[in-house]
């Protein structure tokens, strides 16, 4: 786990080239975060987790393969945290609290990344030191799912 003060290492997963290469941009200005790889896939991911020491991870929904709700369950598992990066990601959206209930640290407005570059950046060092606050729409919306789920589906994961 990064520390207060230390670097925070980061791992983008994005299958867009564009995409990899402006959060890399906008997170490597930060001179606290370290992007030590960027990945296209989960299977690339995987590849770059395996020898790379990473404190959080941004991810994106839509990907080739493995789409990324489903390898936020992996990285959960990990205890990597995950900042989920996707239009569909809206507050209040069924998507956004899925992937809350999967395990993600937060999620973000991809469209928003460069106007709001601070935000995200302060999300993300939130979500590597384990400090993420959820919002009072999304604390209530996660609640009203697990508690909308079968008896100890919430406590599963």
């Amino acid at each position: 786990m990064a520390v207060d003060n230390a670097l925070i290492h980061v791992l983008v997963i994005d299958d867009s080239l564009v995409i990899r290469a402006m959060l890399a941009g906008i997170l490597e200005k930060d001179r606290r975060l370290k992007v030590v790889g960027v990945a296209a896939s989960a299977d690339e991911a995987n590849s770059i987790l395996e020898t790379r020491h990473v404190d959080v991870v941004t991810l994106d929904i839509d990907m080739p393969g493995t789409d990324g709700l489903t390898y936020l369950q992996t990285l959960h598992a990990q205890h990597v945290p995950a900042v989920m990066l996707s239009g569909s990601t809206a507050e209040g959206s069924e998507t956004r609290v899925g992937a809350l209930l999967l395990g993600a640290a937060a999620c973000f407005n991809k469209a928003d990344a460069v106007k709001n570059a601070a935000a995200l950046i302060q999300l993300i060092k939130a979500a590597a030191l384990h400090r993420v606050k959820l919002s009072r729409t999304d604390a209530a919306a996660l609640l009203k799912a697990k508690q909308d789920l079968p008896r100890g589906a919430a406590t599963a994961g």
